[in-house]
């Protein structure tokens, strides 16, 4: 009797002790559901970061805190890496929320830590390189090789581009898709559409680009100049960037021009650590990248013109009789959307079959083009990539040699 009383005694006190051990640590929690809003909770506190923290530059941690207590709260922006800050919002929390400062000081603490770790865990996200190709299967590969390999491959695909919904434009389609082709060659072409406003350049960019698969392409509405540098130093590599118009995109002209002929950009930051001092960050984006873009104004764009073909868009009367008989019979309903769809879709398949093989061209010698063309040395290069262009499409058809 008396061994059975005192392991009941026993439990009772080893009861108490852990719900005493839990008053006295009560769990602390950040909830990240809502990256704008991450909400922190520390007994008697709950602590929420306004518009989240910035994932770059761990030698700061800007945030916004809305400190809550019952029903007060008061709102502090700093850096919590700033001991400064810190302590003022430590003191402010006890004044007027009328908590011990052992308190503030511990959430504060635990707070930073926490955000600390979810920083690291976010940028690990964006780190890992991510393959979100298309995983193609036996009979897609096969298909897009038979289609490579069969005779006539050029004015196929001449053809089956109208068919997947782009009207007339004979040549600057079959043009356009082989400059975005290019994309994968370490010295890709560029392309710019000319042409008055309404007449069709942002329809004709987006129906060939749709024969593009969408991991190699990136579109672009608006975009500032400061805002290209943000990118992943490799984000941009052998991409197709499209700019719906480029009328409405002067600031970055010039690191378009850059990473077109440098075939990368860098811009050099200065930021300050956790004691004020200032310090300098090279930001670098690097390429080859392929870019098209469309504009009313082609006297605006020289430099960047010169470096690209231009195309300007039919404006005949007869390429409006044919854009209105499509647009009547897709209004009535027999344009089969299913089939361009598919069409669409082994154009992709093409294209992630394509290898990025060297192309060695030996009558590049032989090769000239007349003196009185526009920045010769500049249009010679053009003419020679361009055939390097058409022989990498063609290489399904072409002998492998190695070196």
């Amino acid at each position: 009797m008396f061994d059975s009383l005192r392991y009941d005694t026993f439990k009772t006190n080893l009861r108490i002790r852990k719900k005493s051990k839990k008053m006295k640590n009560p769990r602390r929690t950040l909830d990240t559901t809502n990256a704008e809003h991450l909400v922190y909770k520390h007994a008697p506190l709950t602590i929420a970061v306004l518009g989240g923290i910035r994932l770059e530059g761990l030698d700061r941690m800007r945030a916004t805190l809305k400190v809550q207590a019952e029903h007060l709260s008061i709102r502090h922006n700093l850096d919590l890496y700033n001991d400064t800050q810190v302590e003022k919002l430590i003191r402010k929390i006890a004044e007027r929320l009328e908590i011990g400062t052992s308190v503030a000081s511990s959430a504060l603490m635990d707070l930073t830590d926490k955000l600390e770790k979810y920083r690291l865990e976010e940028l690990e996200k964006q780190t890992q390189v991510e393959d979100k190709r298309k995983l193609l299967s036996p009979q897609e590969i096969k298909a897009a090789k038979q289609y490579l390999t069969a005779p006539n491959l050029m004015e196929r695909t001449r053809e089956d581009i109208g068919s997947a919904g782009v009207i007339g434009e004979h040549e600057n389609r079959v043009l356009m898709y082989l400059i975005f082709t290019s994309r994968k060659r370490d010295n890709p072409l560029h392309i710019i559409s000319l042409g008055a406003s309404g007449i069709g350049k942002t329809h004709l960019q987006e129906k060939v680009s749709a024969l593009i698969p969408d991991e190699d392409k990136l579109e672009i509405t608006t975009l500032s100049g400061n805002a290209f540098y943000y990118f992943g130093q490799q984000e941009l590599r052998n991409k197709l960037i499209l700019i719906e118009d480029l009328d409405g995109a002067e600031d970055v002209l010039y690191p378009l021009r850059e990473i077109k002929s440098k075939k990368q950009v860098t811009k050099t930051v200065v930021i300050k650590n956790t004691k004020g001092e200032t310090r300098t960050v090279t930001l670098k984006v690097e390429g080859p990248v392929c870019v098209s873009g469309c504009t009313t104004r082609e006297s605006l764009y020289e430099d960047n013109a010169n470096r690209s073909f231009l195309i300007y868009i039919d404006e005949s009367k007869e390429q409006d009789g044919r854009i209105m008989d499509y647009q009547r019979a897709e209004s009535a309903g027999r344009i089969d959307k299913a089939a361009q769809y598919e069409l669409a879709e082994r154009f992709k398949d093409m294209q992630r079959i394509l290898q990025p093989v060297q192309v060695r061209n030996p009558f590049a010698e032989m090769l000239r083009i007349p003196e009185e063309v526009f920045k010769p040395r500049r249009t010679n290069s053009h003419y020679q990539a361009f055939i390097e262009a058409v022989t990498f499409y063609y290489q399904y058809q072409r002998e492998k040699q190695y070196d």
